[in-house]
């Protein structure tokens, strides 16, 4: 749907490509970032000591689809928004948020002084 009609063949496909290759390389980075990249989780934990035998290219490979599933299942699963609802959404709720998280924090900060 939405721009996506007024191509076919290889530029649709381009498109498509363009977007899970996105998608992965997105993945990747929050794993880096959030999951602890290539290091098996919860390395002090004696009864987990197996778990050292997955090499660390393989945690991070196993970490990284983790993230993809996620960002399919929600890309599948959440209903897509119009350019005019996250205007609105942006406008009406976020800045609005994000104001008074900046107001709030600023009144915190000045009473912990």
């Amino acid at each position: 749907g939405g721009f996506h009609t007024e191509y076919s063949g290889m530029r649709f496909a381009l498109f498509f490509l363009a977007e899970y290759a996105n998608m992965i390389v997105v993945s990747s980075v929050a794993t880096t970032l959030f999951l602890g990249g290539w290091l098996r989780p919860f390395p002090n934990v004696s009864a987990l000591s197996f778990l050292d035998y997955i090499p660390s290219w393989g945690w991070f490979v196993i970490k990284s689809f983790l993230f993809l599933y996620v960002f399919i299942w929600i890309r599948a699963t959440l209903p897509r928004y119009r350019y005019d609802q996250l205007m609105r959404l942006g406008w009406k709720v976020l800045i609005p948020l994000a104001i008074a998280n900046l107001v709030v924090t600023g009144i915190v900060r000045l009473a912990l002084m």
